[in-house]
């Protein structure tokens, strides 16, 4: 019960977070947001659509902010 909670909880928030992140491979805000939901939980924090797209939000930055510039070509 725990786990469909769960998915139904994650899935509009990776939807919301995809159509931000377009670069963003969905596998990867999937599994960003399945984390987050994971360390609220575990942090004893509610686990709310809100808490979870903010933790994913920042996580996601860093990941697109934290990607190298492309090379200029020769």
């Amino acid at each position: 019960m725990l786990a469909l909670a769960t998915r139904f909880l994650r899935e509009p928030v990776s939807l919301r977070l995809a159509e931000e992140f377009l670069t963003v491979p969905v596998d990867t805000i999937d599994r960003c947001v399945a984390d987050a939901c994971a360390c609220a939980r575990h942090l004893g924090v509610s686990a709310t659509p809100e808490i979870v797209e903010r933790i994913a939000r920042e996580h996601l930055l860093a990941i697109v902010n934290s990607a190298p510039p492309p090379r200029a070509p020769r």
